[in-house]
């Protein structure tokens, strides 16, 4: 542990001019008293760290001297392709390499451009999760992802949601619980939501991991298919899944503005093909469109906020339900 901490005391000096001992301190979670323990345990083993009292004063690496320990391990590389996703590796237990990764690599560069890291952090911010939804990381999962990082087979519990596995909407906590031997090929974070894609028997398969009630990596390995592409398996199961959930069909007629509030009212690809196979607008600029929708119940929700710039024809039920809250609209503002 302790030689784990000076590399890093002497990477740090290297990829800056001078650092007072709170700094050092603060980057090393130790105390200041440490800091100068560690500091005359590095000048007795040969690497030339100076101290310089005041207030300007500080540590600092003396004749140019450069330590060659940057060499990343695995884990840390992995993870420094991943240092653009914070939360993420924060939840799959991959923070401390990313960071030891990253302070590698800037004490391998030259000195004009060190702050780099640093300047495009300030620039530039993933956040994952959606409006309104606190993630809570599952458990699992970084037991999850040390076996898909190590090509490990997996032994899982699971939770499955409405007799599907691969997404569907229901949170599977009263689903019958199966058994399941994966080959765990990725991960996917999806709105906050993470998903694990892999190989059960002879088909890929996507599984969330809120829904893992316990993981086992086994002692063994799976050979992994170098043919199989993590975001294109993940784009055409989202897009299978997208469709899979339109098994309604509304026939509304849409103003040219309402046509224009269509994509953001459900589901924008099923929108956009819906309103390129509709014909032309009629001499009062509405045209006729039959949308896929989830359900009646999503329509309504969905299709009322168009207001008055959308009309249902068909079905009827659907119809009447607007008609009614019609009604009870012009009550309330009569």
């Amino acid at each position: 542990m302790r030689a784990a901490r000076l590399i890093k005391m002497v990477l740090l000096l290297q990829s800056r001019p001078v650092m007072s001992a709170a700094e050092l301190a603060a980057e090393l979670e130790v105390s200041e008293r440490t800091v100068t323990r560690d500091a005359q345990a590095l000048s007795e083993a040969g690497v030339p760290v100076y101290a310089e009292r005041g207030r300007a004063g500080g540590y600092r690496l003396i004749g140019g001297y450069r330590t060659r320990l940057t060499g990343l391990a695995r884990n840390e590389a992995e993870a420094l392709f991943l240092s653009g996703l914070p939360s993420a590796l924060r939840e799959m237990g991959l923070e401390d390499a990313a960071s030891a990764a990253r302070l590698k690599v800037s004490a391998a560069l030259l000195p004009s451009v060190r702050d780099a890291s640093a300047s495009a952090a300030q620039r530039f911010h993933l956040d994952a999760p959606s409006w309104y939804h606190e993630p809570e990381p599952p458990d699992v999962l970084p037991a999850v992802a040390d076996a898909v990082w190590d090509d490990r087979l997996l032994r899982a519990r699971y939770r499955k949601g409405g007799g599907r596995e691969n997404g569907r909407r229901e949170n599977g906590r009263n689903g019958t619980e199966v058994a399941r031997e994966l080959a765990p090929y990725g991960l996917v974070l999806k709105a906050g939501v993470w998903y694990l894609c892999a190989k059960a028997g002879d088909d890929f398969r996507v599984y969330r991991i809120d829904r893992f009630t316990s993981v086992e990596p086994a002692d063994e390995r799976f050979e992994r298919d170098e043919t199989f592409d993590l975001p294109a398996f993940w784009d055409a199961r989202a897009a299978e899944f997208a469709r899979s959930l339109l098994r309604t069909e509304v026939t509304v007629r849409v103003s040219e503005s309402g046509a224009r509030q269509l994509a953001f009212t459900g589901d924008r690809a099923a929108a956009a093909t819906a309103l390129s196979e509709a014909p032309p607008a009629g001499p009062d600029g509405w045209r006729t469109v039959v949308l896929p929708m989830e359900s009646l119940d999503v329509a309504y929700s969905q299709l009322l906020s168009l207001g008055p710039e959308l009309e249902v024809v068909a079905p009827e039920e659907l119809r009447g339900r607007f008609a009614e809250a019609v009604e009870r609209l012009s009550d309330l503002y009569r």
